[in-house]
């Protein structure tokens, strides 16, 4: 199985940033930091039109928490800068204090 270095988060919003959403790309998810890096400006061309301000981040997958990410972080700035993260969220375990006997 090939391990996953980073993963290629792409927004668009309306001019004003006040409307974002996640854009989808066809590859998102890369074996390198530079192969994301490289994808980077084409991914954006794939979804030109698509928002009026496009945006577009790699993050950085830790190997040993490749399968527990399950959440994505973002947030666009007024001045258009994209603040994201991958994100685990946290567990809530239940168990019974009681052993059978």
């Amino acid at each position: 199985m090939e391990h996953i270095a980073a993963f290629l988060l792409v927004i668009g919003c309306t001019n004003s940033m006040a409307d974002c959403r996640e854009l989808q790309v066809p590859v998102n998810v890369f074996e390198t930091a530079e192969e994301c890096t490289a994808e980077r400006p084409f991914a954006m061309g794939d979804v030109q039109g698509q928002a009026q301000h496009i945006v577009a981040k790699c993050l950085a997958v830790d190997p040993a928490l490749e399968d527990d990410y399950d959440q994505i972080v973002w947030k666009v700035r007024p001045d258009g800068s994209l603040d994201a993260s991958l994100a685990i969220s946290s567990l809530v375990m239940a168990s019974n204090a009681a052993r059978p006997e």
